[in-house]
C-alpha cells in the first residue's frame, strides 16, 4: 500500500529500542511538526473547504499523538530535550518543485506530507512488531494505523485538487527521490526518520 522503494532495515527497530529516550523525544517533535504542517496548509489554503475539513481532524489527531508520546517520555523519567534538525524532512523539502500554479504547489506539499506519513507508518510497524515493551507495541500499532490513514488523506487531496495522472506520476518521482535520500543519509538510530 505504501509503495516505499527502500524498506527500512528491520534491525533499525532493535537499535531504536536501545535508544528509546532519543526515539521518543524525536517522535514527539515529529508529531508536533505534523500537526504544524497541517495547520500551515489550512492557513495557506483556507478557501479549500475539503482540505480544511479533511486536515482539521488530522491536526487534532497529530496533537493527541504528541500528547501520548509526551506521556510515554514522562512515564519513563526521560527528559523532553531540545528539537533537532530533521535532515530527512529538510532533504525532502528540497525536492518540492517551485513555480507552477497554486494547485500544483499544493499537490507538492501534500505529496511531501504523504511521504513522511508513509515512512512513519512503516517505522511504526517495525516498532510494533519488534519492540519488547507491550505497552509501546500497542501504542505503535495504533499510530501505524493512524499514519496510514493520514497518508491516504494527503494522496486523495492531491488528486482532488490537481490532475490525478500528474499526481500519480509525480508520486512515483517522490518515491524514487525518497529512496535516494535514505541511501545517502547518515544512519541515525536515535531518529524516527
Amino acid at each position: 500500500m505504501l509503495n516505499l522503494q527502500l524498506p527500512t532495515d528491520p534491525r533499525w527497530a532493535n537499535i531504536a529500542a536501545m535508544n528509546l529516550e532519543d526515539i521518543l523525544v524525536d517522535h514527539a517533535y515529529c508529531e508536533q511538526k505534523a500537526a504544524s504542517s497541517c495547520i500551515s496548509l489550512i492557513v495557506r489554503y483556507p478557501d479549500l473547504e475539503r482540505l480544511v475539513d479533511v486536515l482539521t481532524p488530522v491536526v487534532a489527531e497529530e496533537w493527541e499523538h504528541f500528547e501520548r508520546v509526551m506521556k510515554q517520555i514522562r512515564k519513563r523519567g526521560y527528559q523532553f530535550g531540545r528539537p533537532r534538525k530533521d535532515a530527512y524532512v529538510i532533504k525532502l523539502s528540497e525536492f518540492v518543485q517551485k513555480g507552477g500554479g497554486r494547485m500544483q504547489q499544493l499537490s507538492e506539499f501534500l505529496l511531501m506530507n504523504a511521504l513522511i506519513e508513509a515512512r512513519s507508518c512503516e517505522r511504526f510497524k517495525l516498532l510494533w512488531k519488534n519492540i519488547q515493551d507491550e505497552e509501546l507495541q500497542q501504542f505503535y500499532y495504533e499510530l501505524m494505523v493512524s499514519e496510514a490513514g493520514h497518508y491516504v488523506n494527503f494522496i486523495d487531496l492531491a488528486k482532488h485538487y490537481y490532475d490525478p495522472e500528474k499526481v500519480s506520476q509525480r508520486w512515483k518521482e517522490w518515491l524514487v527521490y525518497e529512496a535516494w535520500v535514505l541511501k545517502e543519509m547518515e544512519f541515525r538510530p536515535d531518529r524516527m526518520h
